[in-house]
């Protein structure tokens, strides 16, 4: 039997889990609000671990053109110190491929492969337990069934409704976006300040984030403590234009007066800025079983970004599938789905203590806890 499946979200959880169902024959409906995939910047870089993005990956066939894609060299990560004082330099040895990088525009386009995705399809609702199945209705009035929807759309997830009354909560702690283009030609001096992977500067209560992409591009990311509001009454003046790039930099540069220029030149340097404040979902997140409805990723579990996020949502995308592929009837699909719920919310309940513990040591009072957390996470 085929049910009729969709996945709402066209992101690595989304598209994970359609093409594993897609390698075992079993037709699913992708539904994406964006109205095509190059609508809006696809963002950084993810790192996919071994155990997590790469066995998804596996599982969907694609491992081999992900490692022709990634890169390895990009797993190197040195630790500055607000004077510039190189603290670590971590390099991957020759042939670790335990967490190469690829940008995520590289990982949408591997993963979409022959997916018929339905583009510009925003959702307003997900009603369980008509009589013909799950409804799904859209913004532009439409609305259609299916036996099972997967809520893969993300932190503000418009599926997650139909489980749980729970939504984000700021975490007190905000980013601020920058990036940095042709930066081996344009700034040679920062291209070797960040080498082949990331750098990071950690300060009292911030830290700045420098993070290779393909192409000579790089992700710069400030993060800081700070009211959700901080922007709006700043140093008692009328408030700062977050839409006002020389406003913005002036500002950073402000809260990061007194570290090391070459540091500070990776905001000086920056094209645009991006307001990025950082919520998460509460830990644990559970709900009680919905038949017909589940969620992936951060739809079901968001937390703060210490690259696990994306890795869970791929392997949970492929075990999913894997689980709705083997299931011939209805009845068997709602056990499917049940199970893996219960093995999702306890694994993902697991790493987001890890992460939102990981977060409050790396944005700190005390910088020396960023890079002790360093050196107890890198390998020796």
């Amino acid at each position: 039997m085929r049910h009729r499946i969709a996945v709402i979200g066209g992101g690595p959880a989304g598209l994970t889990f359609a093409r594993v169902l897609h390698r075992h024959d079993h037709p699913v409906t992708v539904l994406e609000g964006d109205p095509a995939p190059d609508a809006r910047p696809p963002g950084g870089t993810l790192d996919l671990h071994e155990r997590m993005g790469q066995l998804a990956l596996d599982r969907a066939g694609l491992l081999a053109e992900f490692q022709a894609l990634s890169r390895p060299e990009g797993q190197a990560m040195r630790i500055l110190d607000a004077d510039g004082t190189v603290l670590r330099d971590w390099q991957p040895r020759p042939g670790d491929l335990a967490n190469p990088e690829i940008d995520r525009g590289q990982l949408r386009d591997l993963l979409l492969g022959p997916l018929d995705v339905r583009w510009g399809r925003g959702v307003t609702e997900v009603v369980p337990g008509t009589r013909d199945g799950v409804l799904v209705r859209f913004a532009d009035g439409r609305q259609e069934t299916f036996d099972l929807v997967v809520g893969a759309d993300g932190a503000w997830s418009r599926v997650r409704p139909a489980l749980s009354s729970a939504t984000p909560h700021y975490t007190g702690i905000t980013m601020v976006e920058t990036s940095l283009d042709d930066v081996d030609t344009r700034h040679p001096d920062l291209a070797r300040l960040i080498g082949d992977g990331s750098m990071a500067v950690y300060g009292v209560n911030r830290n700045l984030v420098a993070q290779r992409n393909s192409g000579g591009h790089v992700k710069v990311y400030a993060q800081f403590r700070a009211p959700l509001d901080w922007h709006t009454n700043l140093d008692r003046r009328a408030g700062l234009d977050l839409d006002d790039a020389e406003a913005v930099r002036s500002s950073l540069l402000a809260l990061f007066d007194g570290w090391a220029a070459p540091v500070l030149d990776l905001l000086r340097h920056g094209t645009a800025f991006v307001h990025r404040p950082l919520y998460v979902l509460p830990v644990p997140h559970t709900w009680t079983h919905v038949p017909g409805v589940t969620l992936l990723g951060d739809a079901a579990h968001l937390m703060p970004p210490l690259g696990v996020g994306a890795n869970l949502a791929m392997l949970e995308g492929a075990e999913l599938a894997e689980s709705v592929a083997a299931a011939p009837g209805p009845a068997d699909l709602d056990e499917a789905v049940r199970a893996f719920e219960e093995q999702m919310c306890a694994r993902a309940g697991r790493w987001a203590k890890i992460t939102t513990a990981g977060l409050e040591r790396l944005v700190s009072p005390d910088p020396t806890q960023a890079l002790a957390l360093f050196d107890e996470v890198q390998p020796s």
